[in-house]
């Protein structure tokens, strides 16, 4: 079996594990001294150490062997991500960080119906975010920022947005050697004013099939269309 991964903000010859991090090990796992875990810092650094004391609900582990470690995408995706209403936030950051996005920037456009986010719900999408690295073998942490109004999003050098009335398949649009950036509306999808406005900075609209999906299906699945390839 391999060793738990545990996230740390840095690596050091020994340290403390404390937090969240330190109560799910103690509690979920019952990690004991002598037992090995698999640290990263969430910048594409790896580590096998040791659990050599436990204080509390903090546990003192000592690096036995530290390495780069690199299993992300060969390019960087960032999301533009309507805000969703209830947990569909959650089940596209859980996902979307599994399948190897870069960046989450929220936005608020007009058929969103929550149109702000609160500190506390922003914090608990970066513990999901860091769960979610944990458990798929990521090295780097993705970046959770926003809210920001769609008027807000930059022009970029790649784009795909999906849109039920487009014919362009995303294999015709995309180009795996350059950054992406994919737009993904709420439920009811992006007006066609903004669908326009997204195009004007560099967005294609690409169509996902014949069906109509749900704002957090479709999201997954534009991510997993561009990130099943070799290297990805």
């Amino acid at each position: 079996m391999r060793p738990h991964r545990a996230y740390v903000p840095a690596i050091a010859d020994e340290l403390w594990i404390e937090g969240g991090e330190a109560r799910h090990l103690l509690r979920v796992l019952r990690a004991r001294p002598g037992d090995r875990l698999t640290l990263f810092d969430g910048r594409g650094r790896e580590a096998l150490a040791e659990v050599v004391g436990i204080e509390g609900e903090r546990i003192r582990v000592r690096v036995l062997k530290a390495r780069p470690a690199e299993r992300e995408p060969d390019r960087t995706i960032t999301v533009y991500l309507a805000l969703l209403k209830g947990e569909k936030l959650f089940e596209v950051v859980r996902a979307g960080t599994e399948l190897g996005a870069r960046r989450f920037v929220l936005v608020v456009s007009a058929r969103s119906v929550p149109k702000a986010l609160g500190r506390e719900k922003l914090a608990r999408l970066g513990r999901v975010a860091v769960a979610a690295a944990k458990q798929s073998g990521r090295t780097r942490l993705p970046e959770v920022a926003g809210p920001i109004p769609l008027a807000e999003v930059p022009p970029v050098p790649l784009g795909l947005v999906g849109d039920p009335r487009a014919r362009l398949r995303v294999a015709e649009a995309d180009d795996p050697t350059r950054p992406l950036a994919l737009a993904v509306g709420p439920e009811g999808g992006f007006t066609e004013e903004e669908l326009a406005a997204l195009e004007a900075r560099g967005f294609r609209r690409v169509t996902l099939g014949r069906r109509i999906l749900r704002a957090e299906t479709a999201a997954c699945a534009l991510l997993a269309l561009v990130t099943a390839g070799p290297g990805q």
